[in-house]
């Protein structure tokens, strides 16, 4: 079997080869890459490296020729109408070169009355694999932990967390833990070979003030929580250029739709996932 990872030199690609490579060969591994130049330590570690560009098929199908199963991480991007584009060409280049089988990374925010702006984009997609012939699995991720990590300094600095939800929780997970799973439902037929959809989260979902507390144990800093509003949220952010859009989740959360919590990674890897303080205990440093 041959197994192509798109988005192979990102954060979650990078991690899903890691775990792949404990299940499979590294022969049996195609890493998909925007910029073959960011890839060169992959090339040189022996990777069968490709140039992958969502907006043309014909490179798309180049990349795809020959495999068997491809692990689909879109691009970054908060514009809906592209990420639909990106998706369509993929599974048009999915057609040419006869790929029959695709494990798709998706997110928690898929409600239909979910404000989150890239929400359609999330709907959509299981939708849209229902009817397109292909074996195929939804991967939805919780929110991930990793990013609580570097924001904890600005978190002292504040003493408290800002996250405009109320008193709603939310679900996370780490991306290490999304790799894991996705790489075994890659290369497990039972676990994506039927239009299975899973959400990947912790045990447990957590309100502000469980994060908070965990915070301020992890870092041995006292970190409250002291909402602010929307407006007042994406406005401090809007200068890093996704202010409105972190805004538009947290209001999804304030709707508590986004604490959902559910078993399916221990189902998928026969393990727990990391709780949040182990998490940021392990991959804090003052």
């Amino acid at each position: 079997m041959k197994y192509l990872v798109t988005g192979a030199t990102g954060h979650l690609g990078g991690m899903i080869v890691t775990e792949l490579r404990k299940l499979v060969p590294q022969a049996d591994i195609r890493l998909g890459v925007h910029r073959i130049e960011k890839a060169t330590a992959l090339q040189a570690a022996g990777y069968d490296v490709v140039a992958l560009d969502y907006a043309a098929v014909d490179s798309m199908t180049a990349a795809m020729t020959g495999v068997d199963v491809l692990v689909y991480v879109p691009s970054l991007t908060y514009q809906v109408q592209q990420r639909i584009a990106e998706f369509e060409n993929t599974l048009e280049a999915m057609h040419r070169a006869n790929v029959s089988t695709i494990v798709a990374m998706s997110f928690i925010a898929d409600q239909y009355n979910n404000p989150f702006q890239m929400a359609s984009y999330y709907a959509y997609l299981p939708a849209r694999l229902a009817g397109s012939g292909l074996n195929y699995a939804v991967v939805k991720n919780a929110l991930y932990a990793d990013p609580l990590v570097p924001y904890l300094p600005e978190l002292i600095a504040r003493h408290n967390v800002i996250y405009p939800i109320g008193d709603q929780a939310m679900s996370f997970i780490s991306r290490e833990d999304s790799a894991e799973a996705m790489a075994n439902i890659a290369v497990k037929p039972y676990l994506r070979d039927r239009g299975q959809n899973y959400l990947l989260t912790m045990k447990q979902n957590y309100n502000m003030v469980e994060l908070s507390s965990i915070m301020s144990q992890v870092t041995g800093e006292q970190i409250g929580y002291a909402p602010v509003t929307l407006q007042e949220f994406a406005d401090i952010y809007r200068s890093e250029g996704d202010g409105d859009e972190l805004a538009s989740m947290y209001r999804a959360a304030a709707l508590g739709l986004m604490d959902e919590v559910t078993n399916d990674f221990q189902h998928i890897t026969g393990h727990a996932p990391q709780g949040m303080k182990e998490y940021l205990t392990q991959h804090y440093q003052k």
